[in-house]
């Protein structure tokens, strides 16, 4: 049955062939009969004219014979190589096409990375995602990023690795798993207990944890899925103890009383990456959890604090003023005349009789500010704690976990929530008189990013890291050269961020993540037996078998309870552990020794001292080298209006909605679904009917991560539009197109050639392999840089301008005319079409890998060549120095620019209509280059004719004119349907545009110095510039006096 079909098509598609070629040949006999030109010119443009009417015709009739299943891909099972349609469908649709290919490249192996290889290593760590998260817009970028940056290097021959990983995400975890105890069982994780508690969240990443990874998949990411890990599985968690254990041992690790930020609503020390900075301008009521009733924010509230000695009273001013209870000093300015007479004298607690010493400090007070005296709590602020230390003052903390006053704030205020003792405390002191007054104050509010509550600066007992000598080493890698942050603006952040970095506080009081590895000693005959209340009881080991051993030898012969640390790490310790523990390390693994250091780590610019610096702290500390040679940060995305993307305003995108489209019910339904309140959900919804009026068109993969990576020239944030990922899934539809037409033209039965001899080319093949060897060195050399958009827009520009507006354009007439006297030009046209699909495919697979590997499938392929399975392990383009050809460039470009100037001149009324167009050159090298490539221009800009004209020649009567340059200018006869107006407005326009050029190279060259500093080469081509400004000014005025004429 096949092979009746496969006859029945050749027999239709020969007695096609037969009809065209005979009306081909009648076409081109009326011609040449009738104009009597015998030259190539219009014999190709004959053939590119006459044949459209009964092309249309066998298009009509192919139609009719086409068999629609032939266009619909068979099923493909699972994990097998992509089985494609007899026919290529006549549109790209961006779901048909993404299908089923991801699974073959990882079943294939294709991901994979060998430590035995003798490839060089090109090694990144993916960041690894939440194991709470569902993909968004940033993750999306990092992918197309980093995966552009595998495919390329192991296309080009390197031992490319890609390593997956998920992060535990402590505090993010368990805030969803406790509000998911809560709403399903109204239960808390303490009525559960601990392990129980550990237990459901293990559930809960079992059942919904990974979600990302496949989403991941759908990114087209090129993982080394093998290599897999989990920030909390066996090897990791046995390393994060490791490198505790070892950072302890070197002095580095440390367990004190410091200032933390402490979130009462999860009774846990946060990250600073965690508290949200809120910008007060006023006076400002804010819903806190909690408490039933707003709580006021942005104001100063001044008070009076009496003085011993009858010597009255000292004002001070605080924004929060419940604190106050936990006051241990009044600072004020050593040079201040005002209060000199109080220097070492104290003020009384007016609600518990406490001293407080009047202490001079010159850093914290500055005397021009309130009444210049200030009140200090060392243990409730980050200033007054450094002045704590440096007076010695006396730490109280008056806040119980949970944010009540505790029975240091004294009796009266004992029990109360802090926010409800702000209000009692305002009392207290109005009643006994010391109050003085409230007023507006900006301010910058700490809010938890997770919970929402203020954050409160608590002193408490945790473990700390000392940063300072292994962010000197992190400083020294950087100025060294050792480590590169690209963009190099961002090398100022990490130099100031590490000069002054503060020790790192990593413990935190939660119950998911890695315990502490620390027990607690206590003997049998301590009076007070409280965990944690003398921190040299405390024992850092690897096991409590060992921890036990060293209790033995640190405390012979006596009886003890050991107890390990309740506390968690933070999870950005286990993260910052990453590139070593994803190689095996603390074994000697060979991972280890063939992939670390890793080649670069890209990640966004928000974390580069959260996460980057501490990476390269601890990789340098614990395995003795950087753990990357290079650091790229990807901007920051935000909407199409600049703003920072958010649930509440409805600008978040989801790129699966890109990917697959949506509709704006579907949008709407989402935002109903979500856990935004009443108010904001109005907002939200009206945010995106704005934006997304018509929901979100089907974009697909390849043209978002497109998109993504086209947009990184925006050093510091993305104002991503989605109209712009539209545009490049139109774009996908250009070059499904291209190859749609090139595959009818290469024919059934073309094979390419082994190679391929330029020289004896057409000047239009030679051009396009000339500019497409541009565009590969500019790629490669982009990519190289790390300047993501500068490649795809080379390869954009190629594959748009170049290819499919001129070059597919051009070599359509030898394709329309059989005549054997094209053979030689026709056979070298299909060779370089070919080579420019095969290599621009290839240029650009790594930004749009699905298109470009079901395209390239489609190719036909050189005999013997050892094809490879996949577009993706072939060999990445590089510059083929025969290729080049500046000079036939430039020819072209002249060309290029006359073509373009021709169609400026038509009339918008025109559609099909062909005009005489005329080139007026005012040299013999002008001529010449536009007498060479006539042809090629009378075929792009759609004119009847181009002839030539020397300055001596007349210039057509009612014509429109534009310069293509002082020597070179074109005219379009119009006849009847010139307008002097509007080409004396053209003219009046471009006259304007040279004469700014002009001015402002005039001036330049006017400026002091110039002629003194500026290098003889400079001056040269400026005044070869000026000369030719003023001879296109000539032109014009020429044109304008014959328009008036």
């Amino acid at each position: 049955m096949e092979k009746q079909l496969d006859d029945k098509e050749l027999e239709l598609e020969r007695e096609r062939k037969q009809k065209k070629e005979q009306k081909a040949r009648e076409k081109e006999e009326k011609k040449l009969k009738a104009k009597q030109k015998e030259t190539a010119r219009l014999q190709a443009q004959a053939a590119s004219a006459g044949p459209k009417k009964s092309e249309k015709k066998q298009k009509k009739k192919g139609a009719e014979d086409e068999n629609p299943e032939d266009f619909v891909d068979p099923d493909t099972p699972s994990g097998e190589k992509k089985s494609l349609a007899p026919q290529m469908a006549k549109q790209y649709t961006p779901s048909t096409v993404e299908k089923s290919w991801y699974s073959w490249w990882e079943s294939a192996g294709y991901f994979g990375a060998d430590p035995e290889s003798s490839k060089p290593p090109f090694v990144i760590v993916l960041p690894p995602p939440n194991v709470t998260g569902a993909l968004h817009i940033g993750h999306a970028l990092t992918v197309a990023i980093e995966d552009a940056m595998i495919r390329w290097r192991r296309m080009s021959g390197y031992n490319a690795l890609w390593v997956p990983g998920v992060d535990h995400a402590g505090i993010a975890t368990q805030v969803v798993v406790e509000k998911k105890l809560m709403r399903e069982r109204e239960l808390t994780r303490h009525d559960l207990g601990r392990d129980k508690f550990i237990s459901e969240v293990l559930k809960w990443k079992d059942q919904y944890g990974g979600t990302i990874l496949g989403q991941l998949r759908r990114l087209g990411a090129t993982l080394d899925w093998s290599r897999e890990c989990f920030t909390m599985d066996e090897q990791r968690s046995k390393a994060v103890t490791e490198a505790f254990v070892r950072l302890h041992k070197d002095g580095l690790i440390y367990r004190d009383y410091r200032l933390v930020n402490w979130d009462c609503t999860l009774l846990t020390a946060i990250s600073d990456i965690e508290v949200d900075h809120l910008d007060l301008k006023d006076e400002t009521m804010l819903k806190v959890p909690g408490y039933g009733t707003p709580v006021q924010f942005g104001v100063l509230i001044s008070f009076a604090y009496p003085l011993e000695e009858g010597l009255g009273e000292i004002i001070v001013a605080t924004t929060r003023i419940e604190t106050m209870l936990g006051d241990t000093a009044i600072a004020v300015h050593p040079e201040d005349k005002r209060y000199k007479h109080l220097h070492g004298k104290h003020a009384v607690h007016p609600f518990n009789g406490r001293k407080l010493k009047i202490i001079c400090d010159a850093v914290l007070v500055d005397p021009t500010f309130g009444t210049g005296a200030v009140k200090i709590t060392p243990a409730h602020d980050p200033n007054d704690f450094e002045v704590g230390k440096r007076h010695n003052l006396e730490f109280i903390n008056i806040l119980t976990d949970d944010g009540k006053i505790n029975s240091n704030g004294g009796a009266q205020f004992e029990g109360m929530p802090r926010f409800a003792a702000r209000v009692a405390v305002i009392d207290a002191l109005k009643e006994k008189g010391l109050y003085k007054e409230t007023k507006k104050n900006e301010m910058s509010l700490g809010i938890c990013s997770r919970t929402n509550d203020v954050v409160e600066p608590m002193i408490k007992p945790q473990w700390f890291v000392n940063c300072h000598t292994m962010a000197k080493s992190g400083l020294d890698a950087v100025r060294s050269g050792k480590i590169e942050i690209i963009p190099q603006q961002y090398e100022q952040d990490w130099y100031r961020w590490l000069e002054n970095i503060r020790d790192w506080c990593v413990s935190r009081q939660l119950w998911w993540g890695h315990r502490v590895p620390a027990w607690y000693v206590t003997l049998e005959d301590d009076q007070l037996n409280v965990l944690g209340s003398n921190n040299d009881r405390w024992i850092v080991a690897r096991n409590e078998n060992d921890a036990i051993l060293e209790a033995q030898q640190k405390y012979p012969g006596k009886k003890f309870q050991l107890n390990q640390d309740p506390d968690v790490l933070d999870t950005w310790f286990s993260s910052g552990l990453f590139p070593l523990t994803v190689l095996g390390w603390p074994d000697d693994t060979a991972d280890l020794r063939a992939f670390y250091p890793g080649s670069v780590l890209e990640t966004g610019l928000d974390i580069l001292f959260f996460w980057v610096a501490r990476m390269v702290m601890l990789g340098m500390q614990l395995c003795g080298d950087v753990p990357f040679q290079k650091v790229y940060l990807h901007p920051m995305i935000r909407d199409a209006h600049g703003r920072k993307m958010s649930k509440s305003l409805g600008n978040v995108v989801d790129p699966l909605d890109v990917i697959n489209g949506a509709t704006l019910e579907e949008l709407l339904k989402r935002l109903d679904e979500g856990n935004l309140d009443p108010n904001e959900l109005i907002i939200a919804r009206e945010g995106k009917i704005k934006d997304f009026p018509d929901g979100i068109p089907e974009c697909g993969t390849d043209a978002l991560r497109f998109a993504l990576i086209s947009y990184t020239s925006q050093s510091d944030r993305i104002n991503l539009d989605i109209k712009r990922v539209v545009g490049y899934r139109q774009w996908c539809n250009k070059l499904w197109n291209a190859i749609r037409f090139a595959m009818g033209k290469l024919g059934d039965n073309y094979t390419p050639p082994a190679t391929i001899v330029v020289s004896a080319m057409p000047p239009i093949c030679k051009w396009i392999l000339s500019v497409l060897n541009k565009a590969i060195g500019k790629t490669v050399t982009s990519l190289e840089a790390y300047k993501f958009s500068d490649a795809t827009s080379a390869i954009y520009s190629w594959w748009q301008y170049q290819l499919c507006d001129v070059f597919i354009e051009a070599v359509k007439p030898y394709f329309f005319n059989d005549s054997k006297e094209f053979d030689s030009a026709r056979a070298a046209c299909r060779d370089a079409l070919w080579v420019c699909l095969d290599t621009g495919l290839r240029l650009l697979h790594p930004f749009m890998p699905y298109v470009t590997e079901e395209l390239w499938q489609r190719l036909p392929q050189p005999k013997d060549s050892g094809r490879k399975s996949s577009i993706m392990i072939t060999e990445y383009p590089s510059v083929v120095k025969e290729w080049a050809d500046d000079k036939l460039e430039g020819q072209i470009d002249i060309v290029l620019d006359t073509v373009n100037k021709l169609r400026s001149l038509k009339p918008s009324t025109d559609t099909n209509e062909r005009r005489p167009a005329f080139a007026l050159c005012r040299g013999q090298d002008i001529a010449a280059t536009v007498q060479c490539y006539q042809s090629l221009a009378v075929s792009l800009s759609s004119v009847s004719s181009l002839k030539i004209l020397t300055e001596s020649d007349e210039t057509p009567p009612d014509c429109s004119t534009a310069v293509v340059n002082k020597d070179l200018t074109v005219y379009l006869q119009l006849q009847g349907a010139l307008n002097a107006e509007v080409e004396l407005e053209k003219l009046r326009k471009k006259r304007d545009e040279i004469q700014k050029l002009q001015h402002a190279l005039s001036q330049k060259m006017d400026a002091s110095g110039y002629r003194e500093k500026a290098p003889p080469s400079v001056q040269e081509e400026d005044m070869r510039k000026l000369t030719a400004f003023l001879e296109q000014l000539q032109v014009i005025s020429e044109a304008e006096k014959k328009l008036d004429a």
